[in-house]
């Protein structure tokens, strides 16, 4: 591995990425945004899976690192500066989770990552807290935590007040291997771009032709889910549009929507289009789709993937979907999806940084708007049309509350079934998936019906 020089001081091409994403990510900013941005700077492949695994893996175990860093350095996280705390984690998690990683390569360069940041007087705290940390390496998560709920928030790096919320909606030992799951690498799956006229079988064969090996999704239909192989492959075949990376759970509430050719479709927060454009490919552009969102910059990155997955809809609106829609009185729709904005709990395995921004009354606040957001769409649906309802959270109050509170006001509407996914089924007719129990992100669904 070759290494960036700064002035006098060497880093490797991949930890000096995965230290300033970090850095933004404390400010803010999103890790897989940061990551896709980064892609063309870090030059080879291996650099750029080893500063993937740093990022990623520093915000999925950031509380259990910042246990062993106050635990070595004997004073609060708090009490450090930044650019300290964010070069010990990156230190910590390859000692402890990254066994190729020799521990003197990991006390190093986290060593020059403050120097370099210009904390130079940091270098030496951060040199024996590593050290102690590598000569300590059987030392248990939370070891000296008496209070068994602090104990267990840092063993599983949530937030305790997510844990208790797990426990009581799935039990104790369920809600343990949910964190666990989230802690985990996700899967990497795909569909292939029906827009381009391609189809599963042929773009498969092309793929393990170059070597991956890939499987069909046990629960989804249409979802291929990559085995083994370079993802480098696979990124290329997403550059070109033949493929488009969206987990299985995500794909699952497209097909929900059952989209038929020459149905008008409304997506009301359609943004970044992951199901715009999956809505696209299902009817092969034959469906006169319309994306909204209430972000105008994230509607600019729905048209640019549109563009390249050759996806066919309406010029995207910008709005916002809990006011009163702008569409004429006489205008309705087929079939309308309502991804609402949500708290994210399901997605923790791709988005780590979620779980430490979000506080507990965030499900209840998001509900509010959900509520709205699912009462303007009902009132485009045209009689017998459907109406999906969508989110990525695990929290009732923005799923099952919601479908409830939306029943008890819409007389005209139904919940029906879902169809074919019995594994997924859960009570009341609606449709939860979770990383533990499926292997793919936590999403709720609920398909309802406008009465004729």
């Amino acid at each position: 591995m070759k290494e960036a020089r700064t002035g006098k001081i060497s880093i490797s091409p991949a930890r000096l990425p995965a230290f300033e994403i970090l850095l933004k990510v404390h400010n803010g900013a999103y890790s897989s945004d940061l990551l896709a941005a980064r892609q063309d700077d870090i030059r080879l492949p291996e650099d750029r899976a080893l500063a993937r695994e740093l990022v990623l893996g520093v915000l999925r175990h950031q509380s259990t690192l910042d246990y062993f860093i106050e635990l070595y350095a004997d004073r609060a996280v708090s009490r450090l500066d930044t650019q300290v705390v964010v070069a010990l984690r990156i230190g910590i998690y390859q000692i402890r989770y990254l066994k190729r990683v020799p521990h003197s390569a990991a006390v190093n360069e986290s060593v020059n990552l403050v120097k370099r940041s210009g904390v130079t007087s940091a270098a030496g705290l951060v040199n024996a807290v590593l050290r102690k940390a590598a000569a300590n390496i059987g030392d248990q998560p939370g070891r000296t935590i008496a209070d068994s709920a602090q104990r267990r928030a840092v063993e599983l790096s949530h937030p305790e007040w997510l844990i208790a919320r797990w426990e009581t909606l799935l039990g104790e030992e369920e809600a343990t291997r949910l964190a666990q799951a989230n802690n985990k690498r996700a899967g990497v799956s795909f569909r292939v771009n029906g827009c381009k006229e391609l189809d599963n079988a042929g773009v498969v064969s092309e793929l393990e032709r170059r070597g991956l090996t890939i499987r069909e999704s046990a629960y989804v239909p249409g979802a291929l889910i990559l085995e083994s192989g370079d993802p480098a492959i696979l990124q290329d075949a997403m550059t070109s549009g033949a493929i488009y990376f969206q987990d299985e759970a995500s794909q699952l509430v497209s097909l929900l929507v059952d989209p038929q050719p020459g149905e008008r479709i409304l997506d009301l927060c359609a943004a970044p289009g992951s199901k715009a454009t999956h809505l696209a490919s299902l009817t092969r552009n034959a469906a006169w789709i319309i994306a909204c969102d209430v972000n105008p910059r994230r509607l600019i990155t729905l048209t640019e993937i549109s563009r390249r997955l050759n996806a066919r809809m309406a010029a995207p609106i910008a709005m916002d979907g809990t006011r009163n829609l702008p569409f004429l009185s006489d205008v309705v729709f087929d079939r309308v999806l309502v991804d609402a904005p949500c708290t994210g709990t399901g997605t923790l395995r791709r988005n780590p940084e979620i779980k430490w921004r979000l506080s507990p009354t965030d499900p209840a606040r998001l509900s509010g708007v959900q509520s709205i957001l699912l009462e303007r769409a009902a009132q485009v649906v045209k009689p017998g049309g459907r109406l999906v309802y969508s989110t990525c959270s695990l929290e009732r109050e923005e799923n099952e509350t919601i479908v409830e509170r939306f029943l008890e006001n819409a007389a005209d509407f139904k919940l029906v079934s879902p169809g074919a996914y019995p594994d997924l089924a859960s009570e009341g007719g609606v449709i939860r998936t979770f990383p533990h129990r499926h292997d793919m992100d936590g999403f709720f669904a609920a398909v309802f019906e406008r009465n004729k």
